[in-house]
C-alpha cells in the first residue's frame, strides 16, 4: 500500500527523531574516537564516501523504484533493540553496529527492497567507520608486529646492516627500535581497505576483479609497512634513534601511504589490461 506524501513526511520525522534520540550518544562517542584515535581518523570520510557511492547509483534509482515496505519496520525495531541490549551490556561495537542495521531498516521502509538492494553496499560500507573490538584488534596487531619485524630484519640484513630481533624489538649497532602497535601497519591496513572497497565498487571491473582489487589492499599495506620499517631502521643505524621519532617518522608514514595508493592504482591498471587482452 502506497503511503501519502504527508503521511510519509510525518513518519520520516518521527523515525528520524527516534533515531537521533536513541543513537545520539553513540554517534557522539564514535566521532570522538575518530578525533582522538589516529587508527580511525579515516572514519570522518566514510559517511561522505558512502553518500557519494549512492549518488553514483542515481541513474538506477528512478521514482518508480520507490516501493516502501513495512518490512523495514521489523529491521528498524531489530536495530534499535540491538542497540538497547548492547548498551545495557556496555558492548560498544554492537551499539555502533546497530546504527548500520537501523539505516538498512529505514531504507527498506521508506524506499523499498529494490532500492535498498541497489544501495546495500554503500550502506554496509559504513561498517568501515566502526572501530573493531579490542579483543580482535589485539589478535590482529600483535601477529602483524611480529611478521613485520621479521620481514624488516631480512630486508635490513640484505642492506648490509647488522641487526638483532627480539620479538618486536630491533637492535641495531647504535640504536634500538620497538615495533609498537602504531608501526604494525594496522592503521594503513584499515584505511587502505576502506579506500580499496570504495575504489572497487566504483570501478567497472567484473565482480571477481572487484574482489581482487579490494583484497589487494592487504598485501600492499603489509608490504609498504615493511618498507617503512626497513628504511627507518636503515636511517637509524646511521643517524641514531631520533629519525624514528617526530616529524621524520610522521612524514615517512605519509610518503609510504602515497606509495600504497600508487600500488593500488597499479593493481587497477593491471586488471584493466588483463580484461582488454581477454576480450
Amino acid at each position: 500500500m502506497k503511503k501519502s506524501l504527508s503521511s510519509t513526511s510525518v513518519q520520516l520525522v518521527v523515525l528520524v527523531s527516534l533515531f537521533a534520540v536513541l543513537f545520539s550518544h553513540t554517534i557522539i562517542a564514535l566521532v570522538k574516537d575518530w578525533s582522538t584515535n589516529p587508527n580511525y581518523s579515516h572514519g570522518f570520510l566514510i559517511p561522505i564516501i558512502a553518500v557519494f557511492m549512492i549518488w553514483q547509483k542515481r541513474e538506477e534509482i528512478s521514482p518508480a523504484s520507490f516501493k516502501p515496505s513495512n518490512w523495514g519496520l521489523v529491521v528498524i525495531a531489530l536495530g534499535m533493540m540491538l542497540h538497547v541490549v548492547a548498551r545495557l551490556g556496555a558492548e560498544l561495537f554492537t551499539m555502533r553496529l546497530a546504527i548500520v542495521v537501523t539505516l538498512f531498516g529505514l531504507s527498506v521502509y521508506f524506499m523499498g527492497k529494490e532500492i535498498t538492494r541497489k544501495t546495500a553496499i554503500p550502506i554496509a560500507y559504513l561498517l568501515f567507520m566502526i572501530p573493531i573490538p579490542a579483543i580482535l584488534w589485539n589478535k590482529i596487531t600483535f601477529p602483524l608486529q611480529i611478521f613485520s619485524s621479521r620481514m624488516a630484519v631480512e630486508v635490513i640484513r640484505f642492506m648490509g646492516i647488522s641487526v638483532l630481533r627480539e620479538g618486536n624489538i630491533l637492535r641495531l649497532t647504535n640504536a634500538t627500535l620497538e615495533v609498537v602497535d602504531a608501526c604494525s601497519g594496522i592503521r594503513s591496513l584499515l584505511s587502505l581497505l576502506s579506500l580499496s572497497a570504495a575504489f572497487a565498487y566504483l570501478s567497472d571491473h567484473s565482480r571477481i576483479n572487484k574482489w581482487v582489487l579490494f583484497v589487494s589492499a592487504i598485501p600492499i599495506a603489509i608490504l609498504v609497512n615493511i618498507i617503512r620499517l626497513s628504511l627507518t631502521a636503515g636511517l637509524a643505524s646511521y643517524f641514531g634513534e631520533k629519525v624514528a621519532e617526530g616529524f621524520l617518522h610522521e612524514f615517512s608514514g605519509v610518503l609510504i601511504y602515497i606509495l600504497a595508493l600508487i600500488l593500488l592504482a597499479g593493481v587497477h591498471v593491471i586488471l584493466l589490461k588483463m580484461r582488454r587482452k581477454s576480450v
